[in-house]
C-alpha cells in the first residue's frame, strides 16, 4: 500500500478591505472640509461635502450589507462630510448676516444737523449729500439746517467760506444726535469744512 504524502491545507487569502465609494468619500469629504472654511473658495466645498456624504453613507451601507469592507472608511468619510457641511453652513450664515447688516446701514436714513456759528457775513455755505450738495449764502450767522440723509457718508459735508470782510466761522454736523465733526476759520475768503461719518 502506496502512502501519499498529506495535501498541504489550503490557504485562503485575506480578502483585502474594499470599498471604491466609502474611500471616494472619504477624499471627497476631506478636500471638502479642508476648502469650507476659505472665503470665496469655500463655495467649492458645498458639492464636495454633498458628494462626500452621499458615497460615504452608500459606501457604509454597502460594508453594512457584507457587500464591502473597510467599514471605517465610509464612517470618517461621513463625519468629514458632515463637518465640512456644517462649517459651510456657518459660512453662508455669517456672510448673509454681513450683507444684510450692510445694507441695512447702507439704507438707513440718518437726521443730520448742519449748524455755522460765528461773526462773519455773507458766507458761503455748501451742504448736504456728498455728491449732490446745495449751496447757500448766509447774510447773518448763526445758521442751521435739519436735513435726512441716507448712504454711506450719512453725514455728508458742511463747507462754510467767509467774504471779502473775513470774520470768523464755525461748522458743526450732528447726526442722529452725536456731533461728528466741528472745526473753525478766520479770516478773509477762510474756509471751514466739516465732514459726516
Amino acid at each position: 500500500m502506496t502512502q501519499h504524502a498529506p495535501h498541504p491545507p489550503v490557504q485562503t487569502q485575506a480578502r483585502q478591505p474594499s470599498n471604491g465609494l466609502g474611500t471616494t468619500g472619504f477624499v471627497l469629504g476631506l478636500v471638502g472640509l479642508v476648502f469650507s472654511p476659505v472665503p470665496f473658495i469655500g463655495v467649492v466645498a458645498w458639492p464636495l461635502v454633498i458628494l462626500g456624504a452621499v458615497f460615504s453613507a452608500i459606501g457604509l451601507f454597502r460594508a453594512l450589507n457584507g457587500k464591502a469592507t473597510n467599514k471605517a472608511l465610509s464612517i470618517a468619510g461621513l463625519v468629514l462630510s458632515v463637518l465640512g457641511l456644517a462649517v459651510c453652513v456657518i459660512w453662508a450664515v455669517a456672510f448673509k448676516q454681513a450683507v444684510d447688516e450692510v445694507d441695512a446701514e447702507i439704507n438707513r436714513v440718518a437726521k443730520v444737523h448742519y449748524e455755522v456759528t460765528g461773526d462773519a457775513k455773507d458766507v458761503d455755505i455748501l451742504y448736504g449729500e456728498i455728491l449732490e450738495p446745495v449751496s447757500e449764502t448766509a447774510p447773518e450767522l448763526p445758521w442751521e439746517k435739519d436735513v435726512e440723509n441716507k448712504g454711506v457718508f450719512k453725514g455728508g459735508t458742511l463747507s462754510v467760506t467767509t467774504g471779502e470782510a473775513g470774520g470768523s466761522v464755525t461748522c458743526v454736523i450732528t447726526v442722529d444726535g452725536t456731533e461728528v465733526d466741528t472745526k473753525t476759520a478766520s479770516g478773509p475768503f477762510a474756509t471751514a469744512d466739516c465732514l459726516g461719518e
